[in-house]
């Protein structure tokens, strides 16, 4: 199934890569690069994520990759990755795109 990264998402990807870059750019690239690979995960086994507790809805669902949570939805004819957070923040319904 084919993955679609959000703009929220996207733009969630670019604030971790910049808040751990103004220590260390190559710590950076790979933490973002860990979490985009697990979008592989996600379209082999929509299902293998977790039901996020703050929607509990079964298309609603997560992996943790490090300490970030990926948030996405399961469509018919995709999946949207609709946020990347830590896993300290709280997520609200309004607070992503679905």
């Amino acid at each position: 199934m084919r993955v679609y990264w959000t703009e929220t998402a996207v733009e969630n990807l670019s604030g971790i890569y910049n808040y751990i870059a103004q220590t260390s750019t190559q710590y950076a690239s790979r933490i973002v690069d860990r979490i985009t690979r697990r979008s592989e995960q996600i379209a082999k086994f929509p299902f293998s994520g977790r039901v996020v507790p703050e929607f509990e809805t079964e298309q609603i669902r997560e992996v943790i990759e490090d300490s970030y949570r990926i948030i996405y939805y399961i469509k018919p004819e995709q999946i949207d990755i609709i946020a990347v957070i830590h896993g300290s923040q709280q997520i609200t319904p309004s607070s992503v795109d679905e």
